[in-house]
C-alpha cells in the first residue's frame, strides 16, 4: 500500500492483490491522489490557531457584507490560499520543544511538530467553511433576527436568537451522521465541488516535475483575476452587465425588459466580471456538463419560452401591471403593498386591514419561479425513487459488503466516528430546540409540534437531495415546501413560518454541507473524528459571531435595510433580507390559502406539484423502453425544473454567463484539450474565485470605507432603468417599482425616465406609464 501522497494523478491505487484499483468516476481518477501517510500530524496548535482565526474572520466579514447593497461573500478558497504561507511561517517560527500535558501520561506534545502539511491545511479550510456557514455566507437563521428587528420593528432576546441560530446550524449533524455510509463512502457519490478543493490542495503542496506546475499556474491566474477585478469592481462597473440592447433602444420599456441582464430577460447581455459568472450558481468550471445542459434547458424554457408567453402573449395574472422581474409585492392596480398596515399588535395579520388593501399580487417572473419551485420539490422525490430507489434499498441491506474503492479502503485505517456521537448531538439539539419553542415560544411563535414536523421533513428529504448534490453539484432547496406546509397549517404568524422553514430547510442544507466536507476529508484521508470536532467547534463559533455582528449593526445603523429612509448612496439596503421578509409575508403573515388557494390569484400554480411528480416517471419509462439511449438517464428533471430557483436575486445575466463559460470548459476543453483540463481546470476555478475575493476586500477597506467613488457613464450601472416599468396601458403607481438594491438617487432617476416615457413613442411600446 502506498504511504505518500506523491503519485501521479489518475494512477489508481494498490489493492490487496497488488493491482491498481480505479474510481468509477473519471474526474475523480484524474484529480484525487490514491496514497496516504497516516503519520502526518493533524491535531496541531497551528491547525487550531489558524482554523479558529480564519473562522472568526470569515464569520465577521460575511455577516458584515451581507447587509450591503452588493454583498461580498468570502469563500473557503480565500482561506485555503491565505493559510498556506501563514502555516509555513508558524512552522518556521514556533519552538519545536516537546512537553507533557497533565492527564496525557508520558505522551509528548509540541507547538511545532514539523513541516506544515496538507492535512492540517484541509482542517483549517473546513474550520473556515463553518465561518462561511457551509455555502450560505452567514447563518441562515440570522435572517429571522433581521426581519424581526429591522422590518417588523419587534423585539427578540439575544438568548432566543442564539439558541435559534445554533440549533438550526447543528441539527444537520444528526442527519449527516445517519447517512454518511450512503452518500460519502460509495465511489459513485463523487461530490464534484470537492474536486476543486482537492486539486488546489495538491497544487499548493505537491512537488511537481512538470515544466509549468499547477502551483505556478494558480499564482499567475490569481494575480490576473486580482488585477482585473479592479476594473468591473471599481473603475468600470458597467462591465458587470453589458446590455447593449438597452443602449440601442434607450427610450423603449419593452426593449429594455428584453435586453436587461439585471432586471429583465437578458437577451444579448454579457459580462466581463467573474463574480457575476459565479456568484449565485458557484463556479461553472466545477459543474459537470450534463448538469449544465439540464440547467440551460430549464432556464431557456422558463425565461425565454414560458415568461414571454405569459407576460406579452397571455398577460397572465395581469402581468403587464407589474414589473417583469421583481420580488416585491403589489396591490391589484400596481401599487407597492403596504405590509406594515396589515400587522396587528399580536404580530399577526389584521384581517380588516388586509381586506381593505386587497389581495397580494406578484410579478410574473416571481409567480413562475414559485410554480417551477413546486414542480422541483415533487420531482426530487420521484426522480430519486425511480432512478436510485433500488440502489438505496440494497445499500441499506448490505452497505459494507460491496466492493470498496481505494479511497474507502485507505480510510479504514482511521477510527470511525461512533454513532452515539451523532445520536447524542441530535437528541440534545432537539431537546434545546423544544425548550426554545415552549419556554420562549412568545418570541418565535413556533409550537413544539411544528419543530418535530420540521425535523421530520428535513430527515425525509436529506437523502434524496444529498444524492442529487453528490452527482450533479446542484442542490434543490426545501424552503418553498416548508413555507407552504406551515402556511397552510398555521397562517397569520410570520415568525412561526420562517422558524419552521429554517428548521426544516436549514438542517437539511447543513447536513448536505457536512456530508460534502466529509467527502473532502474522505478524498484527503483526514481522520473522521478530527473532521467532526473541527466542524462542530467551527459551527458554534461562526454562529455566535454572526449573531454578534448582526446585533451590533441592527442597533447602530439607523433605518438599516430601509433604502427609502436611508441617505442617498447608503449601502445598508439588505437585499437578501428583503427577499426573506417578503417570503415571511407571503407564506406566514398572509398565508398560501390567500395567495395560492381559493382566496388568492395563483391557485393554478398548485398543478405544478403534479407535473413535477410525473415528469421523472415519464423519463424513467423512456429509459426502460430505450435502454441503449445513454442520454435519456442524463435528463435530471429536479435540476431542469429548478434551474431558476436562484432567480431573484440571481439574474438572467448570471445564468447566461454561467452556461457559456461552463460549456466552454466542461465540454470543448474537456473533450479536445483533456490534458490541459486535467491539470488546470479546477486550479483556474479556485484562482479566479480567490483573486476576486482578495481584490473585493481590498477595494472595500481602501476605497469604499473612505467614501471614494467614481461618477461617470461607466460607473452608473447597465443603463436599463426602464426595464423596471410596467407596460399595461394607463398604469399609475405612487412609488418607483424598483428593486431595493438600488440607491434612492437611482430611484429618482428611473422615476423621471418612466415619467418622460409617456411623451415618447417606440416600435416596442404602445402603453402609457407614469408616476403620481
Amino acid at each position: 500500500m502506498g504511504t505518500k501522497i506523491d503519485r501521479e494523478i489518475g494512477s489508481g491505487g494498490e489493492g490487496e492483490d497488488g493491482e491498481y484499483e480505479i474510481s468509477p468516476i473519471e474526474q475523480v481518477r484524474l484529480t484525487v491522489a490514491v496514497g496516504d501517510d497516516p503519520s502526518l500530524p493533524v491535531w496541531t496548535f497551528r491547525m487550531w490557531f489558524l482554523g479558529l482565526l480564519s473562522c472568526c474572520l470569515m464569520s465577521f466579514l460575511n455577516q458584515f457584507f451581507a447587509y450591503r447593497t452588493e454583498p461580498l461573500v468570502i469563500t473557503q478558497i480565500t482561506v485555503q490560499v491565505a493559510s498556506l504561507p501563514a502555516g509555513k511561517f508558524l512552522a518556521r517560527a514556533l519552538p519545536a520543544r516537546k512537553f507533557r500535558l497533565p492527564g496525557f501520561g508520558d505522551r509528548l506534545f509540541s507547538l511545532n511538530p514539523g513541516p506544515f502539511n496538507m492535512k492540517e491545511h484541509v482542517l483549517i479550510s473546513i474550520f473556515a467553511n463553518a465561518g462561511y456557514a457551509f455555502g450560505n455566507g452567514n447563518a441562515y437563521a440570522v435572517g429571522i433576527v433581521d426581519i424581526i428587528k429591522a422590518f417588523y420593528k419587534r423585539k427578540i432576546s439575544f438568548l432566543a436568537s442564539w439558541i435559534l441560530i445554533i440549533t438550526t446550524q447543528v441539527l444537520g449533524y444528526g442527519w449527516a451522521g445517519l447517512l454518511r455510509k450512503y452518500v460519502v463512502e460509495p465511489a459513485h457519490m463523487w461530490w464534484p465541488s470537492t474536486l476543486v478543493q482537492v486539486s488546489l490542495f495538491r497544487a499548493l503542496h505537491e512537488q511537481e516535475k512538470h515544466r509549468f506546475s499547477r502551483a505556478k499556474f494558480f499564482v499567475i491566474a490569481l494575480v490576473c483575476s486580482f488585477a482585473w477585478y479592479a476594473v468591473p469592481g471599481y473603475l468600470f462597473p458597467t462591465l458587470t452587465s453589458i446590455s447593449w440592447v438597452c443602449w440601442v433602444f434607450s427610450k423603449s420599456v419593452t426593449a429594455q425588459q428584453i435586453g436587461s441582464g439585471m432586471r429583465g430577460l437578458g437577451l444579448g447581455a454579457f459580462t466581463l466580471d467573474w463574480s457575476a459568472v459565479s456568484s449565485f450558481l458557484f463556479s461553472p468550471l466545477v459543474c459537470p456538463f450534463f448538469a449544465i445542459v439540464n440547467v440551460f434547458v430549464g432556464y431557456v424554457i422558463i425565461v425565454y419560452i414560458a415568461m414571454p408567453a405569459a407576460y406579452w402573449g397571455w398577460n397572465l395574472y395581469n402581468a403587464k401591471t407589474f414589473p417583469i422581474f421583481s420580488s416585491h409585492l403589489f396591490t391589484s392596480d400596481g401599487q407597492p403593498y403596504n405590509i406594515s398596515a396589515i400587522v396587528n399588535n399580536k404580530f399577526e395579520i389584521d384581517m380588516e386591514a388586509y381586506q381593505q388593501q386587497g389581495r397580494i399580487n406578484l410579478s410574473m417572473f416571481f409567480a413562475l419561479t414559485y410554480g417551477f419551485g413546486f414542480a422541483t420539490i415533487s420531482a426530487t422525490l420521484t426522480h430519486v425513487g425511480f432512478f436510485y430507489g433500488r440502489e438505496i434499498y440494497e445499500r441499506f441491506r448490505a452497505s459494507y459488503k460491496e466492493k470498496e474503492d481505494i479511497h474507502t479502503k485507505l480510510m479504514r485505517k482511521y477510527d470511525d466516528i461512533p454513532s452515539w456521537w451523532f445520536h447524542s448531538l441530535l437528541g440534545l439539539t432537539i431537546v434545546i430546540s423544544l425548550i426554545l419553542c415552549t419556554v420562549l415560544k412568545s418570541q418565535v411563535q413556533l409550537p413544539w409540534w411544528g419543530l418535530v414536523f420540521a425535523c421530520g421533513m428535513a430527515f425525509l428529504f436529506t437523502l434524496p437531495i444529498s444524492i442529487i448534490t453528490a452527482t450533479t453539484n446542484q442542490t434543490p432547496g426545501l424552503n418553498i415546501i416548508t413555507e407552504y406546509v406551515m402556511g397552510l397549517i398555521l397562517p397569520g404568524k410570520p415568525i412561526a413560518n420562517v422558524c419552521f422553514k429554517v428548521y426544516g430547510y436549514m438542517s437539511m442544507s447543513q447536513a448536505v454541507a457536512f456530508l460534502s466536507d466529509f467527502k473532502l476529508g474522505h478524498y484527503m484521508k483526514i481522520p473522521p473524528k478530527s473532521m467532526f470536532l473541527v466542524q462542530f467547534v467551527g459551527t458554534i463559533v461562526a454562529g455566535t459571531i454572526n449573531l454578534g455582528v448582526a446585533w451590533w449593526l441592527l442597533g447602530s445603523i439607523n433605518n438599516i435595510c430601509h433604502d427609502e429612509l436611508l441617505p442617498p448612496n447608503s449601502p445598508w439596503t439588505c437585499p437578501g433580507d428583503r427577499v426573506f421578509f417578503d417570503a415571511s409575508v407571503i407564506w406566514g403573515l398572509v398565508g398560501p390559502k390567500r395567495i395560492f388557494g381559493k382566496l388568492g390569484n395563483y391557485g393554478a400554480l398548485n398543478w405544478c406539484f403534479l407535473v413535477g411528480a410525473t415528469g421523472p416517471i415519464i423519463v424513467w419509462l423512456f429509459h426502460k423502453a430505450f435502454p441503449k439511449q445513454s442520454w435519456i438517464p442524463l435528463i435530471n428533471l429536479p435540476v431542469l425544473l429548478g434551474a431558476t430557483a436562484n432567480m431573484p436575486p440571481a439574474t438572467a445575466l448570471n445564468y447566461n454567463s454561467w452556461v457559456i463559460v461552463g460549456t466552454i470548459f466542461n465540454f470543448f476543453v474537456f473533450r479536445y484539450r483533456k490534458k490541459w483540463w486535467v491539470r488546470y481546470n479546477y486550479i483556474l476555478s479556485a484562482a479566479l474565485d480567490a483573486g476576486v475575493a482578495f481584490m473585493g476586500v481590498l477595494l472595500y477597506f481602501s476605497l469604499s470605507m473612505e467614501n471614494y467613488s467614481l461618477d461617470w457613464w461607466g460607473s452608473r450601472g447597465e443603463h436599463c432603468d426602464l426595464a423596471t416599468c410596467p407596460t399595461a396601458p394607463g398604469v399609475a403607481v405612487d412609488a418607483p417599482l424598483l428593486p431595493t438594491t438600488l440607491t434612492f438617487a437611482s430611484h429618482l432617476k428611473s422615476r423621471r425616465r418612466c415619467t418622460n416615457r409617456v411623451l415618447l413613442s417606440s416600435e416596442f411600446f404602445t402603453g402609457s406609464v407614469y408616476f403620481r
